[in-house]
């Protein structure tokens, strides 16, 4: 959770005076920080994790052994969707927020997505308003054309050491006639193939190295770490400024201009509410002052609903629990603290591809990221052997849940009710996303390994399917919505970003989404960044 400013940083007292505005440190707030640094603004980052530049985050292959310090590890209320089990929500903590944890997956969803934003009545969010936004922070390293860029600081790289079975998975799919696409960011998403990854020469490459350490020394960036944003202050309908803690000290920042909240889906909305912006009744039963009666604030919580299927293995091919597999991970470590080469640049989620399900759907409606690795509960749990994982999740879930304060302390963990699986229809298909997960798996490219189901059931009885779902099914790593952009007045910002209701507030972050976009979210997250940055620049010169 972070929040920042942009002003002429100040000598250090308790109550620190600016001029200009604030904003986070993940993937939208250093997007926001580094171009209005860029544009000689004078900006000070305040982050409540650390710089996230040691080994374990730089390195891909280590990203299923990241500490709490990089994780805040959130947990969701129990799930009446799943069964009653209480769901796993891990979201960056530290510079470059969940983009330093993540699968490094470059995706930024379907045409149609943003086609239907500007629908919505966010006007300025149709693809062809936001491509050039995607292409003005990407250094793709196949090039520049008419859908990416290759000079932007956000390095997107093709795998050099994908697994064989991620090979061939790709194969499989394309032996029940699926297409094979290298590109599914470009004019057509549909088929199977790798993913591209935010990656520089086998290192991650988040949103914090790609904007903010750059610029590290800068007079006109001052990062401060290890602080926690309390709330916002705000006088006569207007932010002046942010009150946050450093160990058990209190302190304020003031600022006369704006103040942009970038603390991502669960955190953003927290602040929101603690400062008083959020539905009044909730805001009472906490004993916060209702500054803003805004019923948006925390709700429209939109997430990927995903399901692992899990096959086992003799081949050592996939990367598994054994004293073969000890041995070859730790020969790609060595490899890769030497060269940045190997195995260890893994993503983990190597393969994938999008597809419809349903006839009637305006674009692919599940996708697939396969691993080659035996999964159980996000990986939190070991298991023995060797074997490989795939995920089918459902793109643009009807689904709708909300975040909510669990008290007045900015320390407590908010609560987080996703609401999995309450629309029919999103249950429908993911049904049908699991069946195809295994009608792949039985292609001849991947049954020559003789993969060995985990969980076998009757894929044709609904019931048994249905009830394996639930049991099992969780996030995929996307929520979004809680602080939804909309051209109305209950929307908490509007299609420019600023609040509505309170003057010189932005937010910049996956929060913002009206809808759930059809893919992984860090790059539409940077490209909001980005967005905000221009928004911002163009207030404070008016």
């Amino acid at each position: 959770m972070g929040i920042a400013q942009l002003t002429i940083p100040p000598r250090v007292h308790n109550v620190y005076r600016s001029e200009k505005a604030r904003l986070g440190g993940g993937s939208g707030g250093s997007a926001v920080a580094g171009r209005l640094a860029q544009a000689g603004k004078s900006v000070c980052l305040l982050e409540a994790g650390g710089r996230n530049n040691g080994m374990l985050v730089k390195t891909p292959g280590f990203m299923p052994f990241l500490r709490d310090a990089q994780n805040y590890r959130f947990e969701t209320v129990p799930q009446k969707g799943l069964n009653g089990r209480v769901g796993y929500q891990p979201r960056g903590r530290g510079l470059g927020g969940s983009s330093a944890i993540n699968a490094m997956i470059y995706i930024r969803g379907n045409r149609w997505d943003y086609d239907n934003w500007a629908a919505l009545g966010c006007r300025g969010w149709a693809y062809d308003d936001v491509l050039p936004y995607f292409k003005q922070a990407e250094h793709n390293v196949r090039g520049a054309d008419e859908f990416h860029g290759a000079s932007g600081p956000l390095w997107v790289s093709d795998q050099k050491w994908a697994n064989p079975g991620s090979l061939a998975f790709v194969e499989a799919a394309t032996e029940l006639q699926l297409p094979r696409n290298a590109d599914f960011n470009d004019d057509r998403q549909e088929g199977f193939g790798l993913y591209q990854v935010t990656q520089k020469d086998g290192e991650r490459w988040s949103a914090a190295r790609a904007y903010v350490e750059p610029l590290r020394g800068s007079r006109n960036l001052d990062v401060r770490i290890g602080v926690s944003v309390q709330k916002l202050d705000i006088e006569e309908g207007r932010v002046t400024g942010v009150t946050y803690t450093v160990g058990d000290r209190q302190r304020q920042v003031k600022a006369r201009g704006a103040v942009v909240l970038s603390a991502g889906a669960f955190n953003s909305p927290q602040i929101l509410m603690l400062s008083g912006i959020g539905p009044a009744a909730h805001l009472k039963d906490h004993g916060i002052d209702v500054v803003i009666d805004k019923p948006a604030v925390g709700s429209d919580l939109q997430d990927h609903v995903d399901y692992v299927s899990s096959w086992q293995t003799e081949s050592r091919d996939f990367i598994g629990d054994s004293l073969a597999g000890t041995i070859r991970m730790a020969k790609a470590i060595l490899e890769h603290r030497r060269k940045r080469t190997g195995i260890m640049t893994t993503p983990y989620a190597e393969a994938g591809g999008f597809w419809k399900v349903m006839p009637d759907a305006p674009a692919p409606d599940v996708q697939w990221h396969f691993v080659p690795a035996m999964l159980e509960d996000h990986g939190r749990t070991k298991v023995k052997g060797h074997g490989f994982s795939l995920h089918a999740c459902v793109l643009r879930p009807e689904s709708r849940g909300t975040v909510r304060l669990a008290g007045r302390d900015a320390q407590h963990a908010p609560l987080i009710d996703p609401n999995f699986l309450d629309d029919d229809r999103d249950m429908a298909i993911l049904r049908e996303g699991v069946r195809l997960s295994h009608r792949i798996v039985a292609s001849p490219s991947m049954a020559q390994y003789a993969p060995q189901d985990r969980y076998p059931i009757d894929l044709d009885d609904d019931a048994q399917l249905d009830d394996l779902i639930r049991n099992r099914a969780d996030t995929v790593y996307h929520p979004v919505g809680t602080c939804r952009m909309g051209p109305d007045e209950d929307a908490v910002v509007d299609p420019t970003l600023k609040a509505r209701g309170v003057d010189g507030l932005y937010v910049a972050d996956a929060s913002v989404m009206p809808r759930l976009v059809s893919g992984n979210t860090n790059a539409p997250s940077i490209m909001i960044g980005e967005r905000c940055a221009e928004f911002v620049k163009a207030a404070l010169a008016a």
